[in-house]
């Protein structure tokens, strides 16, 4: 059920995404009077179609992506016998190089717009929740991971590059992470200390499980729901209690907790809970998975601001193009040979880890927005076989008044389909070493 749960966001993610963006290539030739004469939401074979007027509608079985065909267009059918002929006038090579241009840029435009949308839609209508830095009373709980980067348990995180920390979700913001020279300043044993972020930490990031989580608040908690039946349930804990401590370990903090059920995965434990104001002394037995059937209630106080759409609108605007600002830090420390291309690179069973195997739709909106975003920056890249290798092509015929032939276009189109198969398969590849090793 979860795989299907991972596997169906993604499907439905995509579909809403390629469809949007062959629709822009789509009404945008139709608007300039080009003949469409197919707008396919997935690769054959068929599963469904429809003609309607001079286009077929399609829905193909292989739902990884789409594409339109526009009359008298060199493109992944590679259908070149038209091409011999004289052009019609409804066709995509008889039109001006602007108005083919335009064509080319119409998905990644109905991308971007789909990105902006969604961000702007999301925090209008959910607003932002949020932990106040102040709330981070007791400091934070680093992990191998964040220990290996020079942090302590208890250190309180006070600025980020030398700006004091407000929202402490902040702390994992993609621009500190891949920003050069970016550093946290910790307050520690009554004295400040700065903690550089290291070139290769996005990749020791992708080697490890946790990966954000590097660091987090510790967190004083009280259990909360207690799953039926559960060995939470079995041993007697109730919503409301204090755990104060398993096998004489202190649990104050959530992060000492989930410690403590790793360190006694499958094995029986002594718990002591305060409940009432009394001591109760519990016997449990902690699950293979290291959890015991409870949801834990934080005790530190979150906040939550709304935005009138007018603030939305710019704040939505921003979150959506910084996406495309990640894109490009990455993809430098990629070529600067900071973070390695595998580690770095998900193909559909990535983004459907991405997902999860758990549904809400803040989360299924908030990557679908970041996924349009990709999309329209991947889409734009200067790769014959992508809508950005048109635009090279028709931004050079605009600039030197000469048209490449067709028989360039058609050699250049089949070089860019062997490198962005060979680029889907290297990404397919990568995502099932990463889930084996």
């Amino acid at each position: 059920m979860d795989i299907l749960i991972m596997v169906g966001q993604l499907l439905l993610g995509l579909t809403i995404l390629v469809g949007l963006h062959e629709l822009g290539h789509m009404l945008t030739a139709k608007w300039f009077g080009m003949r469409v004469e197919k707008y396919a939401i997935g690769f054959p074979p068929k599963v469904f179609s429809k003609k309607i007027g001079e286009t077929e509608y399609m829905v193909g079985a292989i739902p990884l992506g789409g594409f339109v065909k526009i009359t008298g267009m060199v493109d992944e059918s590679l259908d070149t016998e038209a091409l011999k002929k004289d052009p019609e006038p409804y066709e995509f090579r008889a039109k001006p190089a602007w108005q083919r241009l335009i064509v080319m840029m119409g998905g990644i435009i109905v991308n971007v717009i789909t990105g902006i949308v969604i961000f702007i839609a999301l925090n209008y209508y959910y607003g932002e929740t949020y932990l106040p830095a102040s709330e981070v009373k007791y400091g934070v709980q680093p992990n191998q991971l964040g220990q290996e980067l020079g942090f302590q348990p208890g250190d309180k995180i006070v600025a980020l590059n030398g700006r004091p920390l407000e929202n402490f979700n902040d702390v994992y913001s993609m621009d500190m992470l891949l920003d050069r020279g970016s550093y946290y300043t910790v307050e520690r044993n009554g004295s400040q200390v700065d903690i550089p972020i290291p070139a290769d930490f996005m990749d020791r990031m992708a080697d490890n499980k946790e990966r954000m989580v590097f660091i987090q608040p510790r967190e004083p908690f009280m259990v909360g729901q207690v799953e039926p039946n559960s060995n939470a349930d079995k041993a007697g804990l109730k919503a409301g209690d204090y755990i104060k401590s398993v096998n004489g370990e202190s649990t104050l903090f959530f992060s000492d907790f989930q410690a403590a059920m790793q360190k006694y995965a499958g094995k029986p434990v002594n718990i002591e809970v305060e409940r009432n104001d009394e001591i109760v002394a519990l016997k449990a037995t902690v699950n293979e998975d290291g959890t015991l059937g409870f949801y834990q209630k934080p005790l530190l106080e979150y906040a939550t601001r709304d935005f009138s759409l007018g603030e939305s609108i710019p704040r939505g605007t921003n979150q959506a193009f910084g996406v495309i600002t990640a894109n490009l830090k990455g993809f430098g420390k990629i070529f600067r040979g900071e973070v390695s291309a595998s580690k770095s690179l998900s193909g559909p069973i990535g983004i459907a880890q991405i997902f999860g195997d758990t549904f809400n739709w803040y989360k299924f909106w908030s990557i679908t927005g970041m996924l349009s975003m990709v999309l329209a920056f991947m889409n734009f890249l200067p790769i014959p076989a992508l809508d950005g290798g048109h635009v090279v092509f028709l931004t050079y015929e605009m600039i030197s008044g000469r048209k490449p032939s067709d028989n360039f276009l058609e050699n250049a189109q089949k070089v860019g389909m062997v490198l962005l198969l060979g680029l889907m398969a290297f990404a397919i590849f990568n995502d099932v070493f990463k889930i084996i090793f």
